[in-house]
């Protein structure tokens, strides 16, 4: 484990942006993985503002993108016998980067709702994780059920599967949508609104940043479970999408992927 966790470490460190390379087809007739291969690039979109799976730390002074899922393509790049080239984006456009070819997958803890895969395929389910609520310390004994939150306001990442949570389970009437999770943080630390809704996995930093914030862990049900898969573009061909879920079924079976998420985790702390 320790020389597992140390390897991991230069991978975490290391995987940083290459600049632009050449689109990626997304025609139908198209051989999405021979044109990787043939590119030499893997090029993937992400939002690195969501630790553990993807975020910015400065390495020997320098800033950047790390994270479990990073790693995680840095993994199915080298499966694949290409380079990996990562793009930092907001969320709310990664799909479209994707539909346009500026990427060829978006790895950014995204979850496979069936409005997504009207537009984009998406690999295996790889990662389970949980969504909670975050309050001002001060108003621990205001909110307390999903019930005392559905006449505040509510902050939520845009187009993220928080933002479902605060409407369907929450039925929040007042959601003020952003597109980086610290700015959805800094909402709440700056009094802007009442709630955040967040991913568990990414309010680790957050809490030991802002300690005015505090973790209600009210309980959200099934709903507030997000299953994370890699999104590529919708085709007729298969090919980059077998390959990608062969290096995740690989990497599962190893247990990498959850060693992965603990060393990432401690990164971000």
């Amino acid at each position: 484990m320790k020389k597992l966790k140390k390897s991991v470490l230069v991978m975490l460190v290391g995987v940083l942006s290459l600049g632009t390379v050449g689109c990626s087809s997304s025609k139908k007739d198209v051989n999405q993985l021979q044109a990787v291969k043939d590119k030499g690039v893997l090029t993937i979109g992400t939002s690195a503002d969501y630790p553990p799976y993807e975020f910015h730390k400065e390495i020997d002074g320098k800033d950047t993108i790390v994270g479990f899922e990073m790693v995680m393509a840095q993994e199915i790049a080298k499966d694949l016998g290409v380079k990996l080239e990562i793009k930092d984006m907001k969320f709310d456009g990664l799909l479209g980067a994707l539909k346009s070819g500026n990427i060829d997958m978006v790895v950014a803890g995204m979850s496979p709702t069936q409005e997504r895969k009207k537009a984009v395929n998406f690999t295996d389910v790889y990662y389970n994780g949980e969504h909670t609520i975050l309050i001002k310390g001060e108003n621990k004994e205001k909110y307390k059920t999903v019930e005392d939150l559905k006449n505040s306001k509510i902050a939520v990442q845009k187009a993220s599967l928080q933002e479902s949570i605060a409407k369907d389970v929450i039925q929040s009437t007042d959601i003020k949508s952003l597109s980086k999770i610290s700015d959805v943080v800094l909402e709440l630390q700056n009094n802007n609104v009442d709630a955040i809704v967040v991913s568990k996995e990414a309010i680790i930093g957050y809490l030991n940043q802002y300690p005015q914030i505090i973790d209600t862990n009210i309980e959200l049900g099934e709903d507030a479970v997000e299953g994370s898969a890699i999104a590529i573009d919708k085709s007729d061909d298969m090919s980059l999408l077998d390959a990608v879920n062969k290096a995740l079924n690989k990497l599962e079976k190893e247990s990498k992927i959850e060693k992965f998420v603990k060393i990432a985790t401690e990164l971000a702390q």
